[in-house]
């Protein structure tokens, strides 16, 4: 929801009368967890986009790596999570209209770059 457009499933969403616990939990990163601070320390060991896909937003990166970490996802199970749940894809800041959650690789390569730096799980949260 990069682009702050309201959908259809937002609309469906915000006249739910009750929150879910993994919403609550999903909402409370926001104010915590230093995302802006941790992009700037991963920018240097990340992708250069001169060749190839263009490289997915490390934000976006951290934040599935995140819901991995925080929900004992393997990389297709997080990637189908954030599909299947609306609090997901809302943490994430994706909006299906425009763009798709990165896939299985995507994070495990991702992963990948963060454990050769020694970007650890105690590091990162």
């Amino acid at each position: 929801m990069k682009n702050n457009q309201i959908t259809l499933s937002d609309i469906e969403y915000s006249n739910r009368k009750r929150t879910t616990k993994k919403e609550k939990f999903l909402e409370q990163p926001e104010d915590i967890i230093p995302c802006s601070k941790w992009v700037e320390i991963i920018r240097p060991y990340y992708y250069n986009s001169k060749q190839g896909r263009p490289p997915r937003d490390i934000e976006t990166m951290l934040r599935m790596y995140h819901l991995q970490v925080w929900f004992s996802l393997s990389d297709e199970g997080v990637e189908d999570s954030i599909y299947d749940s609306y609090a997901m894809r809302k943490f994430m800041k994706i909006d299906f209209l425009t763009e798709s959650a990165p896939d299985a690789t995507t994070l495990l390569k991702f992963r990948h770059i963060l454990e050769k730096n020694e970007f650890t799980v105690n590091c990162l949260l």
